[in-house]
């Protein structure tokens, strides 16, 4: 006879990916790393190429393989579209979305938010050599990251890369969360998406929420809230027993 009960041979997470979005890189997590990094956990912040979700699918997915266990996959704005599709892998325990696009099936970035008014980040779209777009300082400063101090501003201004335009239309063959549990924390001030799309994502996946004021880059702006929404994540995966034969 099954009963619910702990098993002891089920391990822990203790494994956390952080995936950043366009116009970034993984210093976008920084402030985040150190704070769960001090509740005991690995942490590793991805390197996307940014020129096509299946490039940046397959940069996520090396580095899951490579950790030695269950992993929260975390992932900010386009990330969202990338843990979307390779959230699915078998290490992955739960999903969190920080201010970050979640299609379903045959759906992309451009099609989940047309029902919704543009931004004004959207008017701040550079394009450059080889389909690749660059947000403008004045996007950055007035519409990604408005509520950093100056200093972080143009940090991000230097460090962002250069993103391919087909994210826009790259479509979401198996979304990890229809099959794996999700946590979103909603950017309330966000001028790069439309935060009525984020609580309609959210509401979509049935995560767990939480409503930030906060910009579009939630993770530098409230770095304590978005670690505790990780950790929570974390935690409750943790906690959920597991089906064995009772003795």
């Amino acid at each position: 006879m099954a009963s619910l009960h702990a098993n002891d041979s089920t391990p822990n997470v203790k494994n956390i990916v952080l995936v950043h979005g366009a116009w970034a890189d993984g210093s976008s997590w920084s402030k985040v790393v150190p704070l769960l990094q001090a509740k005991g956990f690995n942490v590793v912040c991805t390197q996307n190429a940014l020129s096509g979700l299946a490039d940046d699918v397959t940069i996520v997915r090396r580095i899951l393989d490579a950790q030695d266990g269950p992993v929260i996959l975390a992932g900010h704005s386009y990330g969202g579209v990338i843990i979307t599709e390779a959230g699915t892998h078998p290490k992955v325990a739960a999903l969190v979305y920080v201010a970050a696009f979640a299609p379903d099936a045959g759906e992309s970035l451009g099609s989940v938010t047309q029902p919704f008014p543009p931004t004004p980040a959207l008017n701040e779209l550079k394009p450059i050599a080889d389909g690749f777009v660059l947000l403008s300082d004045k996007g950055v400063l007035e519409d990604f990251a408005q509520d950093l101090p100056d200093e972080e501003k143009s940090t991000m201004i230097a460090t962002q890369g250069p993103t391919h335009n087909s994210i826009f239309t790259a479509t979401i063959s198996k979304p990890a969360w229809r099959e794996k549990p999700s946590w979103y924390a909603v950017a309330l001030n966000d001028r790069t998406i439309n935060p009525d799309y984020e609580k309609h994502a959210a509401e979509q996946m049935g995560a767990t929420t939480i409503s930030l004021s906060a910009s579009h880059v939630a993770m530098l702006a409230k770095p304590n809230e978005v670690a505790d929404l990780i950790l929570q994540a974390a935690a409750s995966v943790n906690a959920v027993p597991q089906l064995t034969a009772a003795d």
